[in-house]
């Protein structure tokens, strides 16, 4: 099974995207998922995940401006980023983690640049 993370693209600071992430499959037995980013020449960070029985977490930095969400048919998640900063840029992965093993999306590039 193989990810893509999606909708990414350049917008102006204040603005918004949604970010979503398809699978080529089904995947079973999830217990996480969630999206990380990569500025250049910075490591991968978490921005937010949902794991299954805890509270969804959030980066500090994004606190109160992105949401994720799941889709409860594709079972995969969404990120609606808004109040969008220029330190938001960077390529956007979504992972998800199932009892067998973990899988990572093919990144969608954010650029936050007026």
């Amino acid at each position: 099974v193989q990810l893509q993370a999606s909708g990414g693209g350049l917008v102006q600071p204040g603005g918004s995207l949604r970010l979503s992430c398809a699978a080529s499959g089904i995947l079973f037995g999830i217990n996480r998922m969630g999206w990380y980013r990569q500025a250049p020449g910075k490591q991968r960070e978490l921005v937010a995940v949902i794991t299954n029985g805890r509270p969804t977490n959030y980066a500090d930095s994004v606190k109160g401006r992105f949401t994720i969400s799941r889709d409860n048919v594709k079972n995969m998640p969404y990120l609606q980023m808004n109040s969008l900063k220029p330190e938001d840029t960077a390529v956007y992965y979504c992972k998800v983690e199932t009892r067998s093993g973990t899988y990572w999306g093919q990144g969608t590039p954010v650029t936050v640049s007026s």
